[in-house]
């Protein structure tokens, strides 16, 4: 593998020359990285709005803060702004779409949504080599106001609710039927209370009843359901019905996929450590990348100790193949192209980083017993030059290597993103 850029190429040269004494082959380590997919989330792009009614309020415990210029507020125009971030990021990437980016010339409620009106995603998507992942929407209606949605102890509401999965279920397998790539339907819902329940066990037994329908009915196998918990959220402090231990007993018990939000737990806790409990009992996971700060507030992923963690987990237990990588934030207080280019970038940035590992050695040396070497050559290859192999992966890929990037979102910013605002 090589660049046309003189400079980045003879840093590689050496760059892979350390790496190469520590016992890492870094055209190995590049050649798997960019096959890696990254799931990266459409609502970023329109502060999870969508097209059903964008204008609409937000509930169900998702908040965006800011109020930065040019959202999208139709498909053309995130499909276009999605275009211009994924010129920037390196590497496979997948597309994650909610229920509520439909494209339809007539209302449609949830219940009744149908692969017809995400044909032109698919579209979108065949021409750009791209997988969709999918979501129901179980929040932002009328029908989840109460803050219940598949916990409801009205029938009524919750057959909407499992109707509702029952169709994004349809629509999940029809990307991964004309795609050729298996779509994730992941199952998140808001509920719980926001005071102390008198009953924690009726609307967990109802979940799971609603689940079971869901998951067991024969629509297809060219898609993957996985269930997301979820430790508290905003009018849901106190008691949230599909919390993570619920939804690591239901996975395990119904062989689907456990979703692990990095901003669904206690601050302390560390989403990396669960990922080697989870894989034990399940075949495959889902991780959705995010930055909590103080609470599940979706900051734009950071080159951070717990995304390094993650990546670093996923990497040692040989785990790339049955872990589904997603990002998952929405800041409204910056240039949201520039929020996705950064948040993928990062992760991108965090599984090299892991890749870079001498994995190998570091394993061979615990399993003698070896402690000194260990924790030595977990400190020495922190001052790698790593920098150097991703500079020279992206310019291999006709793709910017430093912050050239950001002159081309602000040139977009301001012929396209501002021009919206002024039109309304």
């Amino acid at each position: 593998m090589k660049c046309a850029c003189g400079n980045i190429q003879t840093a590689y040269d050496l760059a892979n020359e350390r790496f190469a004494a520590m016992g890492v082959d870094t055209e190995s380590v590049l050649a798997k990285l960019d096959e890696v997919p990254i799931s990266i989330q459409c609502w970023q792009g329109d502060d999870v709005r969508g097209f059903e009614n964008p204008d609409g309020e937000l509930t169900g415990g998702i908040q965006t803060s800011g109020n930065y210029p040019g959202r999208a507020r139709n498909g053309d125009q995130l499909r276009a702004d999605l275009d211009l971030a994924f010129a920037q990021i390196p590497g496979r990437k997948r597309l994650n779409l909610h229920a509520i980016y439909l494209e339809s010339n007539s209302q449609v409620d949830r219940d009744a949504i149908e692969p017809q009106h995400f044909e032109r995603w698919v579209n979108w998507a065949k021409t750009r080599d791209l997988g969709l992942d999918f979501n129901p929407t179980c929040f932002s209606h009328r029908l989840s106001a109460q803050g219940l949605t598949l916990s409801h102890p009205d029938p009524a509401v919750r057959r909407f609710w499992i109707n509702h999965c029952l169709a994004c279920r349809k629509i999940s397998d029809y990307f991964g039927k004309e795609l050729g790539s298996p779509a994730v339907m992941n199952v998140w819902i808001p509920d719980g209370y926001k005071d102390q329940p008198a009953d924690r066990y009726s609307p967990r037994k109802r979940l799971l009843d609603a689940l079971d329908e869901i998951t067991s009915a024969p629509l297809g196998n060219n898609h993957k359901v996985a269930v997301e918990g979820k430790l508290f959220g905003i009018g849901a402090e106190s008691y949230t019905v599909g919390s993570n231990d619920f939804y690591l007993a239901y996975a395990a018990t119904r062989k689907v996929l456990l979703c692990l939000d990095a901003g669904h737990f206690h601050p302390t806790e560390s989403v990396a450590d669960k990922i080697s409990t989870a894989l034990l009992y399940l075949d495959e996971i889902l991780l959705h990348v995010s930055r909590p700060v103080r609470w599940d507030s979706d900051h734009i992923v950071l080159l951070d100790d717990p995304t390094l963690a993650i990546a670093r987990q996923v990497v040692r237990g040989d785990a790339l193949s049955r872990v589904h990588i997603g990002l998952d934030f929405f800041d409204a207080s910056i240039n949201r192209i520039a929020a996705w280019i950064i948040g993928a970038r990062n992760m991108r940035k965090a599984l090299l980083m892991a890749l870079l590992q001498p994995t190998e050695t570091l394993l061979e040396a615990e399993a003698k017993w070896d402690l000194t070497a260990r924790l030595a050559l977990f400190e020495e290859q922190k001052s790698l030059p790593w920098g150097a192999v991703w500079e020279f992966y992206c310019a291999s890929k006709n793709m910017p290597a430093g912050i050239e990037w950001l002159e081309t979102v602000r040139n977009y910013e301001k012929n396209t993103l501002t021009k919206r605002d002024a039109t309304l």
